[in-house]
């Protein structure tokens, strides 16, 4: 096997420079997300690694898909007694990671996550496929499972009790808005000198950027 010190490759595809950002960090995310997208080069655009914190400090990293996002943040929906979830209860600081790699792009966002309202999380779940609001109600995130034949037997179980009519939504499952306090846009460049630029608020508010070195 190949020695993975000696696995590199040289950047340079794009550059990004100042005069080219949008002053608004998410209408600069709209327009990368949207050549991700467009590209077809990724077989999940909206995937991000959402990160958070356990009571010992001890991060945690999972891939997310994105669902929704605005001027006030990015959308994610999970299990509430998941992991995550449970680790957001103490310490709501996270961190979204979104590595288009055959863009050499990478942007990430930090900041607090909020749960969603319930009507939030109702109109959502009830726009899943069946089958996914099914696996919602039969998986418990994150707790352990002797055999997969147990979980899928319980997916028969929930298929056969939800037969007919609509699936209601468990109180368990919901979602969070993640409400960004700086958002860094990566452009890689040649000879390791990439573009990095940072978007912070300030005290009113409002976004100002920083280039950053690499």
């Amino acid at each position: 096997m190949k020695d993975v010190a000696d696995i590199r490759r040289q950047y340079g595809a794009d550059e990004l420079h100042l005069k080219d950002l949008h002053e608004n960090p998410m209408e600069q995310f709209k327009h990368w997300l949207g050549q991700a997208i467009e590209s077809n080069l990724f077989t999940d655009p909206t995937a991000m690694n959402v990160a958070t914190v356990d009571a010992d400090g001890m991060p945690s990293q999972r891939i997310v898909l994105l669902k929704k996002y605005d001027d006030a943040g990015f959308t994610f929906f999970t299990n509430l007694k998941s992991n995550k979830a449970l680790q957001l209860e103490g310490n709501s600081n996270i961190s979204l990671h979104f590595a288009w790699l055959s863009l050499e792009r990478q942007v990430i966002i930090r900041g607090q996550a909020q749960k969603l309202s319930v009507a939030e999380n109702a109109q959502y779940f009830l726009s899943r496929p069946r089958d996914s609001q099914l696996a919602a109600w039969a998986s418990h995130q994150s707790k352990t499972v002797a055999t997969r034949k147990l979980l899928e037997q319980a997916f028969v179980q929930m298929k056969n009790k939800f037969s007919k009519g609509d699936i209601p939504l468990p109180d368990f499952w919901g979602g969070y808005k993640v409400m960004p306090i700086s958002i860094e846009f990566w452009q890689g460049r040649e000879n390791r000198l990439h573009d990095r630029f940072i978007y912070k608020r300030d005290a009113q508010g409002q976004w100002n950027i920083e280039r950053v070195q690499p």
